[in-house]
């Protein structure tokens, strides 16, 4: 695939797949925001690049926009071309995680819900939605999490990273999150861990005259694998064991690496302790999606560290194209059981979508 020549809108010209499917990580954008922002971007002696748009160029910048802003005749083509009955969507990178006002993080929220499941209702049952939640104000989350399973029908909520608030960086292990995993669990729905852009002076140490690194290339990964590992040895799942948590792109690295990352716990532990081992918790709390990484070899890594029933087909619409996700799940070197569960029936199982 060559990611500059995407198309702005419409769809391929591919015939409609055999294989149903329910594809879980598809953006989009809240009209009111405009372009995209993708958190904190090079300056100065390190913009190479325009990497205003997290390690795009505008070009491609331009391109994904369209397709963010379209909830429509677009996305729908492409949904029919890879065989998708339902995507879930949710909100893109640059939504209230980045906004450091706690007050106008909840208001944005809460109107970013609004859209979302008003676009839902008028789908036909095409698109489900990921609520999005002001984590810098954790009673008001817990608050908008109910009303928007509850009274808006959303499956699940995503969350791009950690939350600003003020100059604090927020992570989910931190005990001030506890309420939010509580509500979670309490109402059987998972958290989608997205990736964002590391904080600047993490860009600055590690990327310094590197822009094309930072993004998804390279900085997702370890960013949002780290977090995770800070939710695994944070004793979130120990606290919250009914906890669901989905992380893309096929698990982030960390199925490769998760027996060298426990061994070496296990060594030195520090003073942190967990009830089971990092392994259990990828297979008892942890869902890993196809998002955006369409490769034999990282999809049989993971299959044999969590299985079949643990991952889960989605896309990265629209910074990848659905029609490439499904024609490589539906020609990967694994069973047609896990493919069926992949590509359909797991999310329909855990998000309860009669489809």
């Amino acid at each position: 695939m060559t990611i500059r020549n995407l198309p702005v809108v419409g769809g391929p010209t591919d015939p409609p797949t055999q294989l149903r499917k329910i594809a879980i990580e598809e953006h989009f954008i809240d009209p009111a925001l405009g372009e995209p922002h993708y958190g904190d971007s090079f300056s100065g002696e390190f913009a190479q690049d325009d990497s205003s748009y997290g390690g795009f160029n505008p070009e491609f910048a331009e391109t994904v926009n369209a397709r963010l802003h379209d909830l429509h005749k677009g996305r729908i083509d492409e949904m029919d071309a890879a065989g998708i009955d339902v995507a879930i969507l949710s909100h893109t990178i640059g939504g209230v995680e980045g906004i450091a006002d706690a007050a106008t993080a909840v208001r944005t929220a809460a109107r970013v819900n609004d859209f979302l499941a008003s676009e839902v209702a008028a789908s036909n049952g095409r698109f489900a939605g990921f609520a999005t939640l002001a984590l810098q104000d954790v009673d008001a989350a817990v608050l908008e999490l109910r009303r928007a399973v509850r009274e808006l029908g959303m499956v699940g909520v995503m969350v791009n990273g950690f939350t600003d608030l003020g100059e604090d960086k927020l992570y989910l292990d931190e005990p001030r999150f506890d309420p939010v995993w509580a509500t979670l669990q309490e109402l059987d729905v998972p958290l989608y861990l997205h990736p964002r852009l590391p904080a600047r002076a993490v860009q600055e140490a590690n990327y310094r005259g590197h822009p094309e690194l930072v993004g998804a290339a390279w900085g997702f990964a370890p960013e949002t694998a780290t977090h995770v590992l800070r939710i695994v040895y944070g004793g979130v799942f120990d606290r919250h064991p009914g906890a669901n948590l989905i992380i893309g792109h096929l698990g982030e690295t960390l199925p490769f690496f998760a027996g060298r990352i426990q061994r070496a716990f296990e060594y030195n532990p520090y003073a942190r302790r967990t009830r089971k081992r990092l392994q259990d918790y990828l297979s008892d709390n942890i869902w890993l999606t196809t998002s955006g990484n369409f490769n034999d070899q990282a999809l049989i890594t993971a299959l044999l560290t969590v299985g079949g029933d643990r991952i889960l087909f989605a896309s990265d619409y629209p910074y990848d194209m659905s029609t490439d996700a499904a024609r490589w799940i539906e020609h990967a070197p694994i069973s047609e059981n896990d493919r069926r569960k992949i590509c359909h029936d797991n999310a329909a199982a855990l998000f309860g979508l009669e489809h």
